[in-house]
């Protein structure tokens, strides 16, 4: 099954349930993948995470109600999982900009969100530079941070732990730090959604051989396949967006499925920002 197959199973069983209080990990296991992969995948594809198009949609549906049957509010927020009125209208106005009341009586216009439906479109005009590596298993040194999937927090605690590394000077040392099999500063995903934690554990950190300097932990990165990617532009678009091409389009025609492991954001040095900034991903395949 394709990313795209599995991504559009995920979005009918979400449709079949919006009434229901659906586990994200259920979801998941109709796409046949970890919570941390299909949240990663599903909010590259389609640019929102699933938490808010959950949202979205019940909001949606909840607007149709209004204008169109004669049921309490109170009784359409309970459909949709709200606990009280209060909470029902914040996140009705957040989406529509007036209040069910307002709604009902047809007073400004509101925001309807489609059920998503994923197709496949011809791409791949602009080629994808990238190479296999077989890579013995090495050392990497860094921070380690974990991260609850609950909420899709890792979406913006992942970006506040790099402005972080990059205020403090850790940045700096790991690229000092940086003698071991891959050269630059590595983004590494532990994907641990599968285990009773349902979290990731992501380490900001270098490859290295030798001892471990102060302040830093260790682990090891097992020996794999890797399928390593080129990227060529300013952060963090660029990399997004390979990302985006390597789900949507590399994995459909490569014949490649994705081994499971850790994958790898590899940062060179130089300006991030610059539209000429090179960096790359490491996807571990089989």
């Amino acid at each position: 099954m394709t990313w795209v197959e599995s991504l559009q199973r995920a979005i009918d069983y979400i449709e079949e349930h919006l009434y229901d209080q659906i586990s994200m990990e259920a979801i998941a296991d109709e796409a046949n993948v970890s919570v941390f992969h299909f949240q990663r995948v599903f909010s590259l594809l389609t640019e929102i995470s699933v938490g808010e198009y959950l949202r979205r949609r019940r909001m949606t549906l909840a607007a149709q109600e209004l204008n169109k049957t004669n049921a309490r509010i109170i009784d359409i927020a309970y459909k949709y999982g709200y606990d009280t009125p209060e909470a029902f209208s914040k996140a009705f106005r957040r989406q529509h900009g007036i209040s069910p009341s307002e709604a009902r009586t047809y007073t400004g216009k509101l925001q309807s969100y489609n059920r998503l439906v994923i197709q496949v479109s011809l791409k791949g005009a602009e080629p994808m530079q990238y190479k296999g590596v077989e890579q013995e298993g090495f050392t990497i040194v860094g921070i380690k941070r974990q991260f609850p999937l609950v909420n899709e927090e890792n979406l913006t605690g992942i970006p506040k732990m790099w402005e972080e590394v990059n205020k403090d000077g850790t940045g700096d040392l790991l690229f000092k730090v940086n003698n071991g099999a891959v050269k630059g500063v590595l983004g590494v995903c532990v994907d641990k959604s599968n285990s009773q934690s349902n979290r990731i554990d992501y380490w900001i950190a270098a490859a290295r051989e030798g001892d471990i300097p102060d302040g830093l932990s260790s682990k090891e990165i097992s020996a794999s396949k890797w399928a390593v990617f080129e990227v060529h532009g300013a952060m963090p678009d660029a990399i997004q967006n390979t990302w985006k091409k390597i789900f949507s389009e590399w994995f459909l025609s490569s014949g490649y499925e994705h081994a499971g492991t850790s994958e790898l954001e590899v940062y060179t040095g130089g300006d991030p920002y610059d539209s000429h900034y090179y960096s790359e991903v490491w996807i571990p395949v089989k």
